[in-house]
């Protein structure tokens, strides 16, 4: 079965682009202009993470994966057999495979590999203490945990979804995603394989939208920081910081200036295929200040 080998970008439409590429700036991305859109990078990996297009409203625009080289003659095959409906590319934004959901959420195949990303320093005085292990000697760590976020990669995303089995069976069928677990009635966390115990997801509401994206930093000191200088910049309303139960990450979400969320993540759990999803009754995260009323609110227009 052809499976997606990870997530490439999001695209999202936002009224004004000019405070799209202000607060993605502010979060420690590297943002440029290209044919009338926003183009969202990381330090140090060569791809693009997220494209901010402009429009009346804000709305998630689509979401591309990553196919193997080569492979979307296959994937056309694939994608015909089962009925879907194969769309023209966005002007904007040419290349890959085009489709909508069963929810009508618009995706993207690409066939390009995933971008390397930098290695998070390892010198020692980034190393942790505790217990006799004893890593950082001689170092004041303090003199360097106020360094500002730059996060090296989009680590996953999840949107909303007025059914979350119908969307699991969906791209399980369809772009080879596997459940890694579930929250029972609240969220269904996917991966692309071997790597990152979620790289996709879906949480409940009445119509479809971004909830979050999620991009990793190297360590709470730097979730704890991003989490200071965006609220320095105006962006106070948040949740964090706590550790999430499934994926186990550390995190700190901030609401973008049009209602969905942003995250700083570290410490994500890593699977094998040989992982078995679950089902949990279990709260979103292990430890955490209260969540806020309007984190699982889709805020983004019904009929857009």
């Amino acid at each position: 079965m052809l499976r997606v080998i990870g997530l490439l970008h999001y695209g999202l439409q936002v009224p004004s682009l000019d405070t799209g590429q202000g607060f993605y700036d502010t979060f420690g991305l590297r943002t440029t202009e290209r044919d009338n859109t926003v183009v969202v990078r990381c330090d140090g990996r060569e791809q693009d993470q997220a494209v901010l297009l402009e429009g009346p409203v804000k709305q998630l625009h689509h979401v591309a994966f990553a196919v193997e080289p080569g492979s979307l003659p296959d994937w056309q095959r694939h994608l015909e057999g089962l009925g879907v409906r194969l769309l023209d590319a966005p002007a904007q934004l040419p290349g890959g495979l085009w489709f909508r959901d069963h929810e009508g959420n618009l995706l993207n195949l690409r066939d390009e590999p995933l971008g390397a990303w930098r290695d998070f320093a390892t010198a020692e005085a980034h190393e942790t203490n505790f217990g006799g292990q004893i890593r950082r000697v001689d170092h004041a760590r303090w003199l360097t945990a106020a360094e500002e976020p730059r996060p090296r990669r989009l680590g996953h995303m999840l949107i909303f979804s007025t059914d979350l089995d119908a969307s699991e069976a969906y791209y399980t069928r369809t772009l080879g995603l596997r459940a890694s677990d579930r929250i029972r009635g609240m969220a269904t966390f996917m991966n692309s394989g071997p790597g990152d115990h979620h790289v996709f997801g879906f949480v409940p509401a009445t119509h479809p939208g971004l909830h979050h994206s999620s991009w990793e930093v190297a360590d709470i000191d730097q979730i704890a920081m991003g989490a200071q200088t965006m609220a320095a910049a105006g962006h106070s309303h948040g949740w964090g910081l706590g550790r999430h139960t499934l994926g186990s990450n550390f995190f700190h979400y901030i609401q973008d200036p049009w209602g969905s969320w942003i995250e700083y993540s570290s410490d994500m759990d890593c699977i094998t295929d040989a992982w078995k999803a679950g089902d949990w009754d279990c709260p979103p995260a292990v430890w955490s200040p209260e969540m806020p009323a309007d984190f699982i609110i889709n805020q983004e227009p019904k009929d857009s």
